[in-house]
């Protein structure tokens, strides 16, 4: 079957039959069709959608691509669970997230990506790791899981191959946004890595791929109804995206953030919150507890006992990074060459954030892709980021931004206060967990 037979279906708004798209992602895996190709299958889906049953074998087509894990030879004494987030500005849950679940007794296959568009993806974050190996062969991924409990990594040759092609070339074609493409990708890694239970984190608003709840909720029943009807059981949060998620944006001063986070009390409320919310979501889910409120006293517990932390750095380290990263933060994690405060045009009330714009601006800084080869400046970023509702002036900066020069900080300064509506009234800051789906 000719692929451009496949693409001239799906462009005049066809349903794909399960033997094209299994013959497309077949074709995709091997190289047999072209960049081209995909790029114009990718965006014929973006325009003309696909049904729930194209949906489910799109999914199931690209998990079938590579290896699949099975866990059962290990006998793990506990449930396989995962989180996954549809991509924001500052999102850096999932680096909290896996330690303190493992720490509660679950285990946790996190197959993360890059960044897409605006976003930071956290196989960039952890990459800031010196020595971190974000991408080991499946057998170091294993032990590290078992030995651990978590195990944080980007898509390996033998996971789902043909995401990982399609995942590029989408962040470049203007197809990030794609419904159906969003929900294959995510799930068909998510399948490879032989789940027993996934948690959803949708984000939603102007920092969010999916800026409308109408939209943002749709993309969160596409992945609830694929991953049950391929037999993943799944629940999704959609949460707000109106604002940089904690005090960072950028590589390593987001893990910098990371680990004061599991170290400190010092703990952006908002983020604590998602953190929390999510985290209770899977121990429900993998039944290690009964109930929302006591899956969040078990992960404040652990948090508060360092064993959060310590599962963080056993991970860092079975991955090859730094044995002291917890105690010897600033040894590892190299600072930007140009730290400047960002003051506001003028005083006031933080009362919007075009959060989507604080994303393009990390990747004019160089901490971001145009095209997929791009290397970027882990360094980059923004710290010290004012919440909607603070008061920002002369003395209380919107944000400091770490560059690599002093022109590139320059441009990231305006850029950032173009981004900022400064005013006298304070704005209605909505609950950062704004909806539940489940099936």
């Amino acid at each position: 079957m000719l692929p451009q037979e496949i693409i001239r279906k799906k462009r005049d708004g066809g349903q794909l039959s399960d033997h094209e798209i299994d013959t497309f992602i077949d074709g995709l895996t091997s190289g047999a069709i072209t960049e081209g190709q995909v790029a114009a299958l990718a965006m014929a889906i973006f325009f003309n959608g696909m049904a729930s049953q194209e949906r489910i074998r799109l999914t199931q087509a690209m998990m079938k691509s590579g290896s699949v894990i099975d866990w059962r030879s290990l006998k793990l004494p506990g449930p396989i669970l995962d989180k996954h987030s549809t991509g924001g500005v500052g999102d850096k849950v999932s680096l909290m997230l896996a330690p303190m679940v493992a720490a509660c007794g679950g285990f946790v296959p996190m197959i993360s990506g890059r960044g897409l568009g605006h976003t930071g993806g956290t196989l960039d974050k952890f990459e800031a790791i010196p020595g971190y190996n974000a991408t080991p062969d499946l057998d170091l991924f294993r032990r590290t899981v078992r030995d651990v409990g978590c195990a944080i990594i980007g898509q390996t040759p033998d996971l789902a191959p043909a995401d990982r092609r399609l995942y590029a070339i989408r962040d470049v074609t203007a197809t990030v946004e794609s419904i159906p493409l969003i929900t294959a990708s995510i799930l068909s890694k998510k399948l490879a890595a032989g789940l027993e239970g996934l948690v959803m984190d949708v984000k939603t608003g102007n920092g969010a791929f999916m800026p409308s709840l109408e939209k943002s909720r749709a993309l969160a029943q596409s992945i609830v109804e694929v991953a049950n009807g391929a037999g993943l059981a799944t629940t999704a949060l959609i949460t707000d995206m109106n604002q940089v998620l904690g005090r960072t944006a950028g590589h390593t001063v987001e893990i910098a953030e990371t680990l004061a986070y599991l170290t400190t009390n010092d703990r952006d409320p908002r983020l604590h919150e998602v953190v929390l919310a999510l985290g209770a979501e899977m121990l429900v889910l993998g039944k290690l507890s009964d109930n929302i409120d006591t899956a969040q006293q078990s992960l404040i517990k652990v948090l508060d006992s360092g064993a959060a932390a310590e599962h963080f750095q056993k991970m860092t380290s079975a991955l090859g990074g730094p044995a002291d990263l917890i105690e010897k933060p600033q040894k590892y994690l190299q600072p930007a060459s140009f730290i400047r405060p960002i003051y506001p045009n003028k005083s006031g009330i933080l009362s919007e954030l075009n959060t989507r714009a604080i994303g393009l601006a990390i990747i004019d800084l160089g901490g971001g892709r145009r095209i997929a080869s791009d290397k970027i400046d882990h360094r980059v970023g923004f710290t010290d980021i004012a919440g909607l509702g603070a008061s920002v002036d002369r003395d209380r900066p919107l944000a400091v931004v770490h560059a690599r020069d002093e022109r590139s900080a320059e441009a990231a300064i305006i850029a950032f206060n173009n981004a900022a509506v400064v005013g006298q009234t304070e704005p209605k800051v909505e609950s950062i967990v704004v909806e539940r789906i489940a099936s």
